[in-house]
């Protein structure tokens, strides 16, 4: 290692403090975070946002806050830009489990929620 890498590297790293909200959960800031696909692409390709992705990911992420299961420790829907899986769109991803849907409407995004998010259970038909 150089001369004066390692204090230089000391310094980049700020010291890690953990908030009293960030104690109260074990594994993660989330329980389920779950991520849509919005993205938007040029001259007529494929892409999720073509198929309304937005107005579902608003969709869900009120629903989530309706039933008050949002927030640290619970679950929060984001937007995303492409997830490169834009031939099977709409899609959506949960984590920490990695599972992978593509949905329709929102009857389908509230079996997602219902099943999923509140229960632990995959949707199968809903799963690519």
């Amino acid at each position: 290692m150089p001369p004066g890498a390692a204090k230089r590297t000391q310094r980049l790293r700020p010291p890690f403090r953990l908030t009293p909200t960030y104690r109260m959960i074990s594994v993660s800031y989330y329980e389920r975070h779950v991520f849509f696909c919005c993205n938007q692409r040029d001259q007529g390709e494929a892409c999720c946002n073509n198929h309304g992705a937005q107005e579902i990911r608003d969709y869900a992420k009120s629903k989530i806050k309706s039933l008050e299961l949002a927030g640290p420790g619970k679950i929060r829907i984001n937007m995303a830009g492409c997830l490169d899986r834009c031939k099977e769109g709409p899609v959506l991803v949960v984590y920490p489990e990695a599972v992978w849907y593509t949905y329709v409407d929102r009857e389908d995004i509230d079996e997602i929620i219902r099943e999923h998010l509140q229960h632990g259970r995959v949707v199968g038909r809903l799963k690519i």
